[in-house]
């Protein structure tokens, strides 16, 4: 056996290199400042309670598509994640891509939301802010791009109003919520919901946040901060390091009653594969999304699998049905330099081709 041999000269030098690096990089750190929510220039075009409708500004010398689109962020999440930074944005991609582009901020809800339900959120607040695009641009019907549990919604919201929904955009959007890599469904299938709900009216967002930073504990809650010294060293990385740190624990409470019903019809149930689901007065049925529907998943998906996703091929009503694969995660298919190249040409490029 080889002796590990230590010299006091090489760790005294190793000691100094930390401290000076832990010295300039916690300067960096207090000369960060305010992280923006966001950084393409945007109008507020409507509001409503908590809910605010964004319209973004296009760059000058862009031709856009007659029928915008209007993405529909979940609710667990700030949809900011869309336009973190201005070389990582989902929405700039888009928007270059000849989308006229609107987004639904759903703000913070608090104790007075309590008892809104998804028949709200859907039937009310979304067909609203629709209904408000289509007076804008003397339209019948919009594209959407539905993003996570977004995504879920659109589907419901494309099934209950196909009419108003022109060409439909799916991103890491689950539609079968109980594959058997799905880590999150076996958590949360034998969770007493109404007990939970019963007793807490909303539910914290540090608990889901929690939640979602234990499925991949070590990744999620320790390896990213080991290099966090190396990271300071470098004021565009420290930055890019922020944005997403301020995003991932950015986390709205989750209105109870909608919270109940997502939990209870979607992940224990599976309503959306197995039927049955009722929102409101409608029955919502998958073979009602007649419109062109372009589904989007990224492969190293830990929170939405691919073959959650991939389930939505057998159950839509459309012939016109396109998949795309991303070879990333959950958070790389909106921030990556390589999804920033393909993703949101690809969309444009599908819209534009269905006129």
């Amino acid at each position: 056996m080889i002796p590990i041999q230590i010299r006091p000269d090489q760790v005294m030098d190793e000691l100094t290199t930390f401290q000076n690096k832990l010295t300039q990089g916690l300067q960096n750190l207090a000369d960060a400042g305010d992280i923006p929510s966001g950084v393409t220039p945007k109008e507020a075009v409507y509001k409503e309670d908590k809910l605010t409708l964004y319209r973004f500004q296009a760059p000058a010398s862009v031709v856009q598509h007659p029928v915008p689109v209007l993405i529909v962020y979940a609710l667990v999440n700030r949809p900011y994640m869309t336009d973190l930074q201005d070389d990582r944005s989902t929405v700039k991609g888009l928007l270059e891509a000849g989308m006229d582009v609107y987004l639904i901020d759903w703000g913070y809800p608090d104790r007075a939301d309590r008892f809104l339900t998804m028949d709200d959120y859907l039937n009310g607040y979304l067909d609203r802010c629709v209904d408000e695009i289509c007076r804008r641009h003397n339209l019948d019907k919009i594209n959407i791009l539905g993003i996570c549990q977004g995504g879920t919604f659109s589907l419901c919201y494309s099934a209950m109003h196909p009419e108003k929904v022109q060409n439909l955009i799916t991103m890491v959007t689950p539609v079968d919520f109980q594959t058997p890599d799905n880590i999150l469904s076996h958590w949360v299938k034998h969770v007493d919901i109404d007990t939970l709900v019963d007793t807490m009216g909303n539910v914290p967002g540090e608990l889901l946040n929690w939640t979602f930073l234990n499925l991949k504990p070590y990744q999620l809650m320790g390896q990213k901060y080991l290099d966090m010294v190396e990271v300071l060293q470098d004021k565009d990385k420290l930055d890019n390091f922020l944005r997403m740190e301020k995003w991932i624990f950015d986390s709205p409470d989750q209105v109870g009653e909608t919270y109940r019903q997502f939990i209870k019809d979607f992940y224990q149930k599976n309503k959306l594969m197995n039927g049955g689901l009722q929102i409101g007065e409608y029955e919502v049925s998958l073979a009602n999304v007649t419109m062109p529907v372009l589904n989007i998943f990224a492969e190293q998906d830990h929170l939405v699998p691919p073959d959650a996703s991939k389930a939505l091929a057998g159950k839509v009503g459309t012939k016109d049905y396109t998949e795309l694969s991303f070879p990333g995660g959950h958070i790389g298919i909106y921030v990556s330099g390589k999804a920033q190249k393909t993703v949101p040409p690809a969309i444009g490029k599908w819209v534009k081709e269905r006129g």
